[in-house]
């Protein structure tokens, strides 16, 4: 019997760090409350991003949406690698919508099977900027349909990345040209 207590704390003890370890507290993200993808689609210019390695680099970065008959959006990713004579790097991928209700979620996958989060946090109304993130806080994106912005409307967007939990010290800004 001592040892069948024995083992049931041991037992709990596990599942409460299994649990509870390496978990960040972290506040729900909510997107935009509804994107039209036909407005959505088309060039946006990368204004600011968290690093990563998949752009590690690279400047002018551009992302081009197309919507396609079945409902996924076709994506292609380009940016110029400085480091490589500004060679134009590309990355093609596909998007599918996960919640239709507002379809400000996404799944974005560059290497099938394998899908990344793509959540629409702000969006002008006439689809001029955009805040894209994803609910980890792992990565964040500015977006605009222009490579360059308005500073007052760079702060706000920084200021509302803010807001949703990220660290704006993180953000690099994309050279454009």
């Amino acid at each position: 019997m001592k040892y069948l207590i024995i083992f049931a704390i041991t037992g709990i003890i596990l599942l409460t760090i299994t649990c509870c370890v390496n978990k960040k507290n972290i506040a729900p993200l909510n997107t935009v409350n509804f994107v039209d993808l036909t407005q959505y689609t088309g060039r946006w210019f990368e204004i600011a991003r968290y690093p990563h390695r998949f752009e590690k680099g690279c400047s002018a970065v551009t992302a081009d949406y197309s919507l396609q008959d079945d409902g996924t959006i076709e994506v292609l990713n380009q940016c110029r690698r400085e480091e490589d004579g500004n060679r134009i790097k590309k990355a093609h991928g596909k998007a599918k919508v996960v919640d239709t209700q507002s379809n400000a979620k996404l799944k974005v996958s560059f290497f099938w099977p394998f899908y990344g989060d793509y959540w629409i946090l702000k969006l002008d109304p006439d689809y001029q900027y955009a805040i894209v993130g994803t609910p980890s806080r792992e990565y964040v994106w500015i977006l605009s349909r222009t490579p360059v912005i308005p500073e007052q409307i760079l702060r706000q967007l920084v200021d509302d990345i803010r807001s949703f939990g990220y660290d704006t010290n993180r953000l690099i800004m994309t050279k454009q040209p």
